[in-house]
């Protein structure tokens, strides 16, 4: 059970990581762009798009380890075990969309509500950005 938290703590973390510094990234990169400030908002929602997919990929690889040993739970339903429906539950699982199809079982499944509640503060944390971003750029007219 330890080795659960301490997985589950690693891959919060890195996504929380990844993010922060894809944001930054992205405060420091969208002033510089030579183009008109709609087109900078353009670059700043595909840039915390492909965070967000990054991240995404993140849990799939942890759902991916964690099928694939034993102690860890298993992942039920419409699945075959293989990396690209870890990539589908763990799109799912960060959205909280919740589709059902596929079930987390035993103790993986702390790891789908951490990536659940992950998802949600990051989503909201691209939402404030996105706002403060267009808030500078409309004023630049």
């Amino acid at each position: 059970m330890l080795i659960t938290y301490v997985l589950n703590g690693f891959l919060v973390a890195a996504a929380v990581l990844i993010h922060f510094e894809a944001l930054n990234l992205l405060t420091k990169f969208i002033p510089t762009l030579t183009i008109k400030p709609r087109l900078r908002i353009l670059f700043g929602v595909f840039g915390a798009l492909f965070a967000h997919v990054v991240e995404i990929w993140a849990f799939a690889f942890g759902y991916f380890y964690m099928i694939h040993h034993d102690g860890f739970g298993s992942l039920q339903g419409h699945f075959d075990n293989s990396l690209m429906d870890c990539i589908y539950f763990s799109f799912v699982s960060y959205t909280s969309l919740g589709f059902g199809d596929i079930v987390a079982k035993g103790d993986i499944r702390f790891l789908a509500g951490l990536e659940a509640l992950t998802g949600l503060v990051l989503i909201s944390w691209t939402a404030s950005f996105m706002f403060i971003e267009m808030q500078k750029l409309w004023k630049d007219k």
